[in-house]
């Protein structure tokens, strides 16, 4: 079916975001009220997916999780692309040893992992939603500048952008009116993939307790409860393994079908 993977991508990602919103202003129980008589119930009425072992309804606490996934993944991404990509037109535009310099240092920071930053950014200045932000934000540079750099040089070969630069235009105007325009849609796939990656990240640093701190509940922390109870009551893990698996895949499917739809040579024929 033609498009069908970005069909199916825009709908999870569309599942996440319509969670988030709704839970912005209504959830079914409080999502940090903690209820002891009501521990570890089965899913059924009113809790559909059941509690967890303070008696906190799952479902509340998977709506109050997505906002947190999505703040992390918007935050981060914008600092990768807004630092990246002007590094990547920089590079691609520039000489010789101003793409060096730029690339080798963007092959600096691709060492050190989301990961290992948070707990570098923990260490000095303490577990935290905005931690986990920024150390994922500066992590995904690499990546932004490298998609932004392949794509200036190929803009930069056309035959348009030769012309202009006979008239006189500056690289400033180049890149506004020729290269951003034309490298939006590598960007645009870029940053779906990359907002994926982030949610797989900030599940890890909730998990590892560097990222959002309690009580505000979050998907990786939902999973770091419940593995003492894997084997007593494996639904508990379920439900925030199951939530990180479908946001994480709605992103892929979403840049994957971007990235067919968008380029002319990966487009199905009808």
């Amino acid at each position: 079916m033609k498009r069908f993977t970005l069909v199916v991508g825009l709908v999870l990602v569309c599942s996440v975001v319509l969670t988030a919103l709704v839970s912005l202003v209504w959830t079914p129980f409080d999502p940090i009220r903690v209820v002891a008589a009501d521990a570890l119930l089965k899913p059924g009425w009113p809790h559909l997916l059941g509690t967890d072992a303070f008696g906190i309804d799952i479902v509340s606490r998977l709506m109050i999780g997505a906002q947190t996934t999505l703040q992390v993944g918007i935050i981060a991404v914008s600092i990768a692309a807004v630092v990246g990509v002007p590094l990547g037109v920089l590079a691609g535009q520039g000489s010789g040893w101003v793409s060096e310099v730029v690339m080798r240092a963007s092959d600096v920071v691709y060492a050190f992992p989301a990961l290992l930053l948070a707990i570098l950014f923990a260490a000095a200045f303490g577990g935290s939603t905005w931690t986990a932000m920024a150390a994922i934000g500066i992590a995904t540079i690499p990546a932004f500048a490298r998609v932004a750099r392949a794509g200036t040089l190929h803009v930069m070969a056309s035959d348009y952008v030769l012309a202009a630069r006979s008239c006189g235009t500056s690289r400033m105007g180049i890149a506004v009116r020729h290269v951003m325009p034309n490298i939006a849609p590598l960007i645009g796939v870029q940053a779906s993939v990359a907002f994926a990656t982030a949610i797989l990240a900030e599940a890890g640093l909730s998990f590892l307790g560097l990222g959002t701190r309690p009580p505000t509940p979050t998907w990786g922390r939902m999973l770091r409860d419940a593995q003492n109870l894997l084997f007593g009551d494996p639904l508990q893990s379920l439900w925030p393994g199951l939530a990180i698996a479908l946001a994480v895949l709605g992103f892929n499917l979403l840049g994957d079908g971007l990235r067919d739809y968008l380029d002319p040579q990966l487009r199905e024929v009808s």
